[in-house]
């Protein structure tokens, strides 16, 4: 059973590295780390050859963190936006007793923080879950390339939008569903943002949270969630060995869960799923 002990400030370690994230499947192959902003991106707006460049531009400076690294804290100034290359983070508000609830998972590909170049305030903070290869990007590189190209600034706004639409499911999740139906839907909603930039294999994925985080996150205690898991396994919608996630049943899992994925707007995700075995979003 994974215990999370309470969470001490751990400042960044600087390092260097070019490592992007590690995709698996039919396209699976080398990568830059700004081809995996466009890749994201390239999720809402088809991007030519020249924004994509672009992007891929703007990924310059890179840090290496361990697990359980700060990149940002509560109430503290920052410049940049940090897009996580490899690993996961999550962004948590955490109570003086030492309470925590994790707000926002991060995946490779994930932009941490808005990309305005004035707001360098942020109200909650930011931590790595996992070993991770972090881009720090400074906002004002973000201003020009708004300015000039505007396929790149809706795309970023349409990002924005998901995000939000993100955190409704997730107060959905704490107000209104039961632990299992928690569980089932963070886990169709962590195979479709790991599929939108070609993290999954079949219908198998990497799950970068543990026990003790998915309780953090769902608002649950850990031995809830281990329960929960094994029932899960034992109704025959997932496999899960150490941190490989399998599901062998989607649609009983989104229709377990209610999932309904169009929130997340990732139709080339969708197809990725479709050829795993299942169709995620009946309408394309």
């Amino acid at each position: 059973m994974d215990t999370l002990p309470r969470y001490a400030v751990t400042p960044p370690r600087a390092g260097t590295s070019v490592i992007g994230a590690r995709r698996t499947g039919p396209d699976a192959g080398p990568e830059t780390p700004g081809g995996l902003l466009a890749r994201k991106l390239g999720n809402f707006v088809d991007l030519s050859d020249q924004e994509r460049e672009v992007l891929d531009d703007l990924v310059r400076q890179h840090r290496q963190y361990g697990p359980r690294e700060h990149l940002s804290l509560e109430n503290g100034h920052s410049r940049s936006v940090s897009l996580i290359l490899d690993g996961s983070a999550c962004r948590y508000k955490i109570l003086p007793d030492g309470r925590r609830q994790i707000l926002t998972l991060f995946i490779p590909g994930d932009l941490c923080g808005r990309c305005l170049p004035d707001l360098d305030l942020g109200d909650e903070s930011i931590v790595t879950l996992t070993s991770a290869t972090v881009a720090v990007i400074p906002r004002q590189a973000f201003a020009p390339i708004i300015e000039s190209y505007p396929r790149v600034a809706r795309a970023l706004a349409w990002n924005a939008l998901v995000e939000e639409g993100v955190h409704r499911e997730w107060i959905v999740n704490i107000g209104q569903r039961t632990g299992y139906e928690r569980i089932a839907h963070l886990f169709c909603e962590l195979f479709h943002r790991l599929a939108a930039v070609g993290l999954t294999q079949g219908l198998r994925c990497e799950l970068p949270l543990t026990q003790g985080e998915l309780a953090d996150a769902l608002g649950l205690s850990a031995v809830h969630i281990n329960r929960t898991v094994q029932q899960l396994r034992s109704d025959g919608l997932i496999c899960l060995r150490g941190r490989e996630l399998t599901i062998l049943d989607f649609p009983a899992l989104q229709s377990a869960a209610m999932f309904d994925g169009h929130y997340l707007h990732l139709s080339q995700a969708a197809r990725r799923i479709e050829a795993g075995t299942m169709r995620a979003y009946p309408d394309l």
